[in-house]
């Protein structure tokens, strides 16, 4: 295990060990290795879903915020469950996806969980690279470019992605 990834995500108190500014260096430095694996797509899209928790907006809008900053396109899901976030990131063709929730843990805890274009969690091998990026940067060993105005991240609005999801849930029971 890493530093900061572990068996599934990234996961700690919220606002003491899973900090917003954390959560946004998750977004902007997991942001950039997924900009270099999809090549040729000026903006990618990742999906972004949350539990209940009531650090889930906070730590939320600081991933949205990493992520915009390099260029990504985010649709915001809402308060979703973690296997909806895997299903419409692979229906929608996004490049990634992210669910914010600590799943069994106690309501003081969060998690931050990336998902890969096929709504599987991340590769180990690229949670590694997001990790070596982070300590890089922090010892200055590295940098990365911020894009300015139109190669900054949006958010983009869909009709509720949800009713995706839901729509295959249903389908599902009666199959």
């Amino acid at each position: 295990m890493g530093k900061y990834f572990g068996t599934d995500g990234v996961r700690g108190v919220a606002n003491a060990e899973l900090t917003p500014e954390l959560a946004f260096k998750l977004g902007r430095y997991g942001g950039y290795v997924l900009l270099q694996q999809a090549e040729g797509n000026a903006h990618p899209r990742v999906l972004v879903g949350r539990d209940t928790r009531i650090s889930g907006q906070l730590l939320e809008h600081a991933l949205i915020a990493g992520l915009l900053s390099v260029g990504i396109e985010v649709m915001q899901l809402g308060v979703i469950p973690t296997p909806g976030v895997a299903y419409l990131t692979r229906v929608q063709g996004a490049v990634a996806g992210v669910m914010i929730s600590a799943s069994h843990n106690p309501m003081e805890y969060n998690g931050i969980k990336f998902f890969n274009s096929q709504g599987l969690k991340l590769a180990d091998s690229i949670e590694e690279e997001i990790e070596d990026l982070m300590e890089k940067l922090e010892t200055g060993e590295t940098s990365i470019e911020s894009p300015t105005h139109n190669a900054i991240g949006r958010m983009i609005k869909k009709e509720d992605p949800k009713e995706t999801y839901i729509d295959f849930l249903q389908n599902s029971i009666k199959g």
